[in-house]
Parts: structure tokens; sequence; C-alpha cells
């Protein structure tokens, strides 16, 4: 999806320096996806996996901070709400912890390296 693709190599290629080879993966095909576009252009995504995982949550850099990242995430949740998913799970970067605490995630375990960034494991149960 070319509009998905704008939106993460912005994001996680360009501005974190993720290798582009690292950023697509067989997960996108079986994956929900979530978009944001404003007057027509991609501003951020998200996908939600078969499993509950949530990934690949990226905002670009001039629409932060604007609630847009959080109705990617709701719509995410509410994706996983309606197949009946008992419980999501994320890696989320150190900075944005804090985010995915206010959408009524909980830290799990250590923080670990994954692409060079430091990441915490952070899951949310479901009520059905």
């Amino acid at each position: 999806e070319p509009a998905l693709r704008t939106v993460r190599e912005a994001v996680f290629v360009l501005e974190q320096g993720i290798p582009a080879e690292l950023e697509w993966d067989a997960d996108d095909a079986t994956s929900r996806h979530a978009l944001a576009c404003i007057d027509g252009a991609p501003v951020a995504c998200g996908r939600l996996l078969p499993d509950g995982h949530i990934g690949r949550m990226a905002v670009r850099a001039a629409w932060r901070g604007q609630g847009i990242g959080r109705a990617i995430l709701d719509a995410l949740i509410d994706s996983a709400q309606q197949v009946g998913m008992p419980l999501l799970q994320l890696h989320a970067q150190m900075h944005a912890t804090g985010f995915y605490e206010k959408a009524g995630f909980i830290a799990e375990g250590p923080p670990f390296d994954e692409v060079g960034i430091a990441h915490q494991r952070m899951v949310r149960t479901l009520v059905s």
C-alpha cells in the first residue's frame, strides 16, 4: 500500500534510521491496518497482527501531538475487540511508553533492544 509506505518510510527509515529491508515483512499481508489522511495526504498509520500484536505505529513529525496517533491506536483496539481478541501486546519505543499507558497498556518485563532502539513490551487485556 503506497500510503502506508509513505508514512512508515518517513518515520522509521528516514527519521529513525531503520534499514528499509527490516521495515517491510510478511505480517503486512495478514494484518489489519489503520491509516490517517489529512487533505488526502497520509500522515499516520499502525497495524494489528492476527495474534493481537500492535505494531508499526507511526505519525509523521509535522502531525505529532494532535491526537492522530491516539485515533490510530483506538481504531486498532476497536478492531481487535470486534474480532474478540482477548489480549493486545506491543513493543513500544521507550519515549512512547507514556502514550500507551494512557491507552491502558501496562509495561511487562525489562526494556530490550529492537533494530538498535530501546523498546518496552506492553500489554492490555480486552474485556469482551
